[in-house]
């Protein structure tokens, strides 16, 4: 299963073209690096929550949009060796210097797959989610979230991906621990679902949330539920 690099991004609306375009530039860079596959999606369906949602994690304002974003490894090893080249190439520091967002806000970190179910070579719609979930229950999770694949891709996902926090960073401005009010003993679960469009997850959604089987058992839940943070995205860059 990939080991994911997960990011979450705070963008000015009127930035857009600018940021495909910096992402674009930077895809043949990673790849070169050992990425084997880079994916930026914009925020298009990013619900306000009571607790915590997107636009919080990233501090967003008003003009902003969420950036909900990966990177693809084939192990936490590649990944290491990536960063390595990548902090120390002049062509990372020059792109850094006009990046069209404030990375100070940007969310990161590095996750290892736990659920890692279908293939797609390029999807036309995401779910992402962020959420805190107990050490001890990462079995628990594992098998709910296996559970949940199945359902979902019966009603037409490509790939479900749950990938348990690793290498999750304490921020100064933003990290995934606040964005999703993490406590002693909980580790951040980054994931997503691929669709083929936005029309096949809505028509799904409508069935998965009739489903018997989706039907939560409050008595037996292995993370809080409110905290979970999710939204829909359309992908900008897949490459």
């Amino acid at each position: 299963m990939s080991y994911i690099e997960g990011f979450v991004t705070a963008v000015p609306a009127a930035n857009k073209d600018a940021y495909i375009k910096h992402a674009t530039d930077a895809l043949p860079v990673f790849k070169e690096f050992g990425v084997t596959r880079m994916v930026e999606t914009w925020g298009d369906d990013v619900p306000d929550g009571k607790l915590t949602d997107f636009k919080g994690a990233v501090q967003a304002r008003d003009d902003e949009v969420v950036v909900f974003s990966w990177f693809e490894y084939p192990d936490r090893a590649a990944r290491a060796a990536a960063n390595e080249k990548i902090m120390a190439d002049p062509r990372m520091e020059a792109m850094s210097r006009d990046m069209p967002f404030d990375g100070k806000r940007m969310i990161y970190g590095g996750f290892d797959s736990i659920v890692d179910d279908g293939a797609s070579e390029g999807a036309g719609y995401a779910d992402g989610y962020l959420v805190a979930v107990p050490q001890k229950n990462r079995e628990a999770y594992r098998e709910m979230a296996s559970k949940a694949s199945a359902v979902f891709r019966e009603y037409g996902a490509l790939r479900v991906v749950e990938a348990w926090g690793d290498d999750v960073p304490d921020g100064k401005i933003t990290d995934y621990r606040r964005a999703v009010k993490a406590e002693d003993g909980e580790a951040v679960v980054y994931s997503f679902v691929e669709w083929p469009s936005k029309a096949v997850r809505d028509k799904a959604w409508t069935k998965i949330m009739d489903d018997e089987r989706m039907k939560p058992d409050p008595d037996n839940m292995p993370f809080d539920g409110k905290r979970m943070i999710y939204g829909g995205f359309s992908p900008i860059v897949d490459g």
